[in-house]
């Protein structure tokens, strides 16, 4: 499962993929089973083909019914702006989701990168059957959708074979701490090509102790680290989402950073990242 907040959106002039599950029309809206809680897929106001998907009270995953381009959520934007940047040759993809909601990230990558392969892993069965009926998903195995524990299916992929690994998961408004683990972190360094790179949706609290223990962890075993963040959240301490990537290459984070100022965010790396994260915060 995925959160995040609801801002406004932009569009994305690429073209998109034919191979689509379903004919773009409005998908039902009101309650959704979850095995997790509660859900609810709602239109939003001021564009008749956008909606969210919230879980347990928490905006988890937007959808845009017309154009999969079109990301609701600012960290999602800020993710892809990361996607375009790492991997700016334009390549197909092998990317895999951890934690997927209305998999709004995996039809937007392959709108803008056809022919790409994910995989989505929701530990809702649920909401991932419901997910596959109503909404407009690319067909596996452009996409396919396992219905699984993340912290175990990590295992099953094969080791130097993954582009993308991004962990999107939440229980209501935390990461689970099965994705937060040695082995959890292990296992996805293995799993992701030399090339590769992965991405974390990290939502943190005034303490910073969530991206202190994701930042410690990645640094162990990546060379290079990014926090891409909305910048008043540093200087007033206040909670909200906060992307973290990291690779074995360095990411172009001026680049990065030029990409990610249109929708106002920007890039912390080194000792600009380590400033925020108190004492204990890293090795190097």
């Amino acid at each position: 499962m995925t959160h995040g907040a609801l801002p406004s959106r932009p569009g994305y002039p690429c073209p998109m993929s034919a191979r689509r599950s379903r004919p773009r029309t409005g998908p039902p809206t009101g309650s959704v089973p979850a095995d997790s809680g509660t859900a609810s897929f709602d239109a939003v106001p001021g564009d008749p083909h956008a909606y969210v998907l919230t879980l347990n009270d928490v905006p988890a995953s937007p959808y845009h019914a017309a154009d999969p381009r079109v990301l609701g959520f600012e960290y999602l934007r800020w993710i892809a702006h990361l996607v375009s940047v790492a991997y700016a040759d334009h390549r197909t993809l092998r990317a895999v989701h951890i934690g997927g909601a209305a998999c709004a990230l995996p039809r937007h990558i392959e709108a803008m990168r056809p022919g790409s392969r994910q995989t989505v892993v929701e530990i809702d069965a649920a909401l991932a059957a419901w997910v596959r009926d109503h909404l407009d998903l690319p067909r596996s195995p452009a996409l396919a959708i396992r219905t699984a524990d993340g912290a175990q299916e990590i295992h099953r992929f094969r080791p130097g074979t993954i582009d993308l690994m991004v962990r999107d998961a939440f229980a209501f408004d935390t990461t689970p701490s099965a994705l937060t683990t040695a082995d959890w972190f292990d296992a996805a360094c293995a799993a992701l090509a030399p090339h590769g790179v992965y991405v974390s949706n990290v939502a943190d609290g005034q303490d910073r102790r969530a991206l202190r223990t994701e930042v410690d962890a990645l640094r162990s075993r990546f060379a290079h680290v990014v926090a891409l963040v909305e910048p008043t959240q540093f200087r007033r301490r206040r909670r909200g989402n906060i992307v973290v990537a990291a690779a074995h290459r360095a990411l172009d984070a001026d680049r990065l950073a030029r990409a990610l100022r249109k929708d106002g965010a920007s890039v912390r790396t080194g000792e600009g990242l380590l400033s925020h994260l108190g004492p204990s915060g890293g090795r190097r």
